[in-house]
């Protein structure tokens, strides 16, 4: 069977299926297995002198032994494949926390405000209406990017071995990225190279966003307001998503207690937000999805 059609069959695996916690319960998520390398990779090397170039080297070995896994598996054939792939794809998983703050939001700000915590790691406990539906939107898009298109591409493009190196990569930078005193050496490696492996899904999600709603006729618009986002990625599904739903995306918010203030994307959409605009974005999320399905049904058509 061919990679395009194992990961047709993993896309509709994973959203039929999601997360079988009944598992997870039993056994470690493979996420779990790789943040438990990197953070014993962090404890270990993470200290002393020359932390940038021990960070480098030590992503060196967590991409090979990924690869040198991805191969392993896929030694046994398309099934396995097509198991661990469903199992890295997040769409269900996804849109069920995204629907999730909508649903929580509806009874009061405060639910809305723990549901949204579980999925965002900036300030919550003063958060209104608006700020926990954006929070909510913002954190669909750009995990639709990296949760979904991301590891289906490089599933595409370099196999099982692909999908596991992304999916390292991408745990590491969430890990260790450099965002604090203590991995701003040690995780630059980290940081830099998931910018790389999500520079091409990040714009393919973007695409897909806005194929899915308004076509291209706002790309241009989509991309300058990708580039007010202080990531060189996550600002083009954000950008497309507020768009799609016209309303005003990032803004300020509040990082350990520290207000920071981030421009709007697509500042000309609405800004008093509400549950039924978290739900309009998790209809998109399908949409997006859908549009990834056919392309890959069409790859595998005629490749």
């Amino acid at each position: 069977m061919s990679t395009a059609w194992i990961l047709i069959g993993a896309l509709l695996l994973d959203a039929a299926l999601g997360e079988p916690r009944w598992l997870w319960q039993k056994l470690p998520h493979p996420a779990v297995l790789m943040g438990r390398a990197i953070d014993w990779a962090d404890t270990q090397y993470n200290e002393g002198i020359n932390r940038k170039a021990k960070g480098i080297i030590v992503i060196v070995g967590l991409v090979l032994a990924a690869w040198m896994l991805g191969k392993v598996i896929s030694l046994f054939g398309w099934l396995p494949q097509l198991l661990v792939v469903a199992v890295l794809l997040a769409q269900r998983s996804l849109v069920d926390h995204v629907k999730a703050v909508g649903n929580a939001l509806r009874l009061s700000v405060g639910e809305g405000r723990i549901m949204v915590a579980r999925i965002v790691s900036r300030d919550t406990a003063e958060m209104s209406q608006s700020a926990v539906a954006r929070s909510a939107i913002e954190s669909g898009a750009e995990n639709l990017s990296d949760g979904v298109v991301a590891p289906a591409f490089w599933f595409l493009i370099a196999g099982l071995p692909g999908l596991l190196i992304y999916k390292m990569v991408n745990t590491a930078d969430s890990m260790i990225g450099y965002r604090s005193d203590r991995h701003r050496e040690f995780g630059w490696a980290a940081a830099r190279l998931d910018d790389v492996l999500n520079w091409v899904p990040a714009r393919i999600t973007a695409a897909l966003i806005a194929l899915t709603h308004h076509g291209l006729r706002h790309w241009s618009a989509v991309r300058s307001d990708a580039k007010l986002h202080r990531s060189p990625n996550a600002g083009w599904p954000e950008a497309a998503m507020a768009r799609a739903l016209n309303v005003a995306l990032a803004g300020p918010r509040a990082y350990d207690g520290t207000m920071q203030d981030f421009p709007f994307v697509h500042a000309q959409g609405q800004k008093q937000l509400s549950a039924s605009d978290v739900d309009a974005c998790c209809r998109a999320l399908w949409m997006a999805w859908g549009a990834l399905l056919v392309v890959c049904i069409a790859f595998a058509l005629i490749f």
